[in-house]
């Protein structure tokens, strides 16, 4: 492999930048395409239309970088402290600053230091709002293997990380595809309040319609009375197959599992009560979600939210 550059600078790197795991693989077309465009077939996406309209994109990297020849995986993880019951209750992504921007920050910085080191070489940023198989590429590139719940899942860490891509025309030495598995585990399928986790075409997938974190951030309109229960407490996405997960878990070979992230932007904020937000003004909403992923969710999305979680506390009290 000497016409391959040493990976070992670009992990290096990426570690400095405070990425948690790095790692390497080809570009090449997603083996997972067809298995998604089904999902998309069978209308597992929802309301989501922009992912059947990317599908093509998503086809293969060199749409979104002709000269690619190799993805850098990284991630980051965002897993939070142990909090007391919270009256607003938000999927621990989501507490701190938009991970988006702080994502975004730190691979233009990594971007910006590798062209100026290797003059000519092109290199593309990915989050997850570009159309590409994220977690199928850190995959690949030895950075976790796909759980039941769908999430891609570090043996050594757990799940509570995101991922990014960092696209680059450079030959770079290649890792291994991750190995693992959840064996007979069925914790995720079975604490799902909606029952979104499920099999079909060979995998497990989830069906979008009955997702809570769905529900209580893409989906428009009311949410309906068949659902609206299992949305719980949850205001803003949902961590439940996450939580029950033993892989989130620290074990006596595995310390990393269930450690905390170290990034001071994703430190969780204080939000106020569902009551005040339930009442809350579009001043009060911008002011408060200023520069948050709740953002996502939009204004009559989470005020919906918040009064379906009054309702449901109301009629479990």
């Amino acid at each position: 492999m000497s016409e391959f550059l040493d990976s070992g600078p670009f992990k290096s790197a990426a570690l400095s930048a405070g990425f948690t795991t790095a790692g390497i693989c080809a570009v090449e077309p997603p083996a997972g395409l067809e298995f998604y465009k089904q999902w998309i077939a069978d209308g597992n996406h929802a309301g989501m239309e922009y992912l059947p309209n990317s599908v093509e994109l998503r086809s293969d990297p060199r749409r979104l970088l002709e000269s690619a020849h190799t993805v850098i995986a990284l991630t980051l993880n965002y897993r939070q402290p142990a909090a007391e019951a919270a009256d607003f209750r938000v999927a621990q992504y989501a507490r701190g600053r938009d991970y988006h921007k702080v994502i975004r920050s730190k691979m233009n910085r990594l971007i910006a230091r590798w062209e100026q080191e290797f003059a000519g070489a092109e290199f593309r940023g990915c989050i997850d709002s570009a159309p590409i198989f994220e977690r199928e590429y850190a995959h690949l590139a030895g950075l976790g293997w796909f759980g039941k719940n769908t999430c891609l899942i570090d043996s050594k860490r757990g799940s509570f990380f995101f991922i990014a891509l960092i696209l680059t025309s450079l030959d770079i030495q290649r890792d291994q595809p991750a190995l693992g598995g959840c064996g007979t585990c069925r914790a995720c399928i079975e604490a799902c309040p909606t029952g979104a986790i499920q099999f079909g075409n060979g995998r497990w997938f989830i069906n979008s319609n009955r997702c809570v974190s769905y529900l209580t951030i893409e989906h428009r309109g009311e949410i309906s009375p068949e659902l609206a229960a299992g949305v719980g407490d949850w205001s803003f996405g949902c961590d439940v197959c996450q939580d029950v997960c033993p892989f989130n878990h620290p074990g006596p070979r595995q310390p990393d599992r269930g450690q905390v992230t170290t990034e001071p932007d994703f430190a969780a904020r204080e939000y106020p009560s569902l009551v005040q937000l339930a009442t809350m003004s579009r001043e009060d909403w911008d002011s408060t979600f200023a520069g948050s992923a709740i953002r996502r969710a939009g204004f009559d999305g989470l005020v919906r939210n918040v009064k379906l979680n009054l309702k449901n506390r109301s009629e479990a009290s």
